[in-house]
């Protein structure tokens, strides 16, 4: 079944920009109703998402990657005011189609494995996901005035209560763990509750990447003692969310390894071209948007197939691998680690000598 999951994926990736037109056409259908281009338009978009996902999901044999999918649609539509019929009728109308368009066999193999991430779906996500800023959290009242004045696009504020915190004696390395990551997943989640604008979540953005910058000479001040190996840090193609990636460029400087941060959306062939200049120990891949987990799966068999670059051993992380467990395992990845932290202990511990390259961080310091 995995390989038809497969090969229904690819089929579905290469189908999806007429097949989204067939769909919207069903839903407007079904609803009695006639949609404006404008209307037309952004439902083809919407649906074109639900393709993609889906795709991508069947790819890594995974439907638990849909369901949360699902799971994240269903939010954001309820805060949204959307009726609850809309995901739903969507994923009819998607039906639909492909048991219109596919083989027999194809088409049995998407339907069973939406009924799966349907059924995965049910128990996922409540109307409004936590808070990851909770009572009790470490350095609490620093990440929420923090959080307020990014919100309030006080760019001089922000900065000003991360060097209060620095020279009141709190670690950079706790700053980025308990202030920087935490506020950044606290801005997502209220732009998903549709509570916060995409101006303001990327204005958040943009004031913590200066902010990280400012820190960049007390970073290096006292710097760690020299490893003498290296790391590139990079985002996959079409990969956006480059501030985790960031964040783990700096921690392994810190630990006194030579990085080699890349930044957002670096192409593929860009990523091996380093690979193979800098022959780094490890070359870490950041995934936050699941619909590029195909892209980090095309990076790792190019340094597979590369005989400059095969040593160096494949680090994954992001929102799609702590969601699924086992799907670096899938794309053929060395290692995996959910945060900053965790990466350097796979780094430390399980470097390519040592020979132990098969490494889930979840798990106790032991080889996977």
């Amino acid at each position: 079944m995995a390989d038809l999951w497969q090969e229904t994926g690819l089929l579905l990736e290469k189908q999806a920009g007429d097949w989204a037109y067939q769909i919207a056409a069903r839903q407007y259908e079904a609803r009695g109703t006639c949609a404006s281009t404008l209307q037309s338009e952004k439902s083809v978009r919407d649906i074109q998402y639900h393709l993609a996902y889906l795709s991508q999901a069947m790819r890594c044999n995974s439907p638990l990657l849909f369901a949360e999918y699902n799971a994240w649609c269903n939010t954001l539509f309820h805060h949204l005011g959307f009726s609850d019929q809309v995901l739903p009728q969507t994923l009819q109308s998607m039906r639909q189609v492909f048991a219109h368009h596919l083989p027999f066999a194809q088409a049995e193999a998407l339907l069973t494995f939406m009924d799966e991430a349907e059924q995965q779906a049910l128990a996922l996500s409540p109307a409004e996901p936590p808070t990851f800023l909770p009572e009790g959290a470490p350095l609490l009242e620093i990440a929420r005035a923090y959080l307020a004045a990014l919100l309030a696009r006080q760019h001089a504020r922000a900065r000003e209560i991360i060097f209060d915190a620095l020279r009141q004696g709190v670690e950079i390395r706790l700053l980025y763990l308990q202030v920087f990551q935490p506020v950044q997943r606290e801005i997502g989640r209220l732009w998903h509750l549709h509570r916060i604008s995409v101006a303001q979540e990327h204005s958040a953005t943009a004031i913590t990447q200066v902010v990280m910058a400012q820190l960049y000479p007390y970073l290096f001040s006292n710097p760690a003692p020299r490893r003498g190996k290296s790391v590139v840090v990079a985002c996959v193609g079409g990969e956006l969310h480059e501030l985790g990636a960031r964040m783990l460029a700096d921690f392994f400087e810190m630990d006194g390894w030579d990085s080699h941060f890349l930044g957002a959306n670096t192409p593929s062939p860009s990523i091996l071209e380093t690979v193979e200049a800098e022959s780094p120990e490890y070359l870490c891949v950041s995934v936050t948007n699941p619909m590029n987990v195909g892209a980090a799966a095309q990076v790792i068999s190019l340094l597979q197939n590369s005989s400059h670059a095969r040593k160096t051993r494949v680090m994954v992380g992001g929102y799609p691998f702590n969601l699924v467990p086992g799907l670096w395992r899938q794309i053929h990845a060395d290692a995996y680690a959910p945060d900053a932290l965790a990466a350097l202990e796979v780094a430390r511990h399980f470097l390519p000598e040592n020979g132990a390259i098969r490494y889930d961080s979840a798990a106790a310091l032991q080889p996977g």
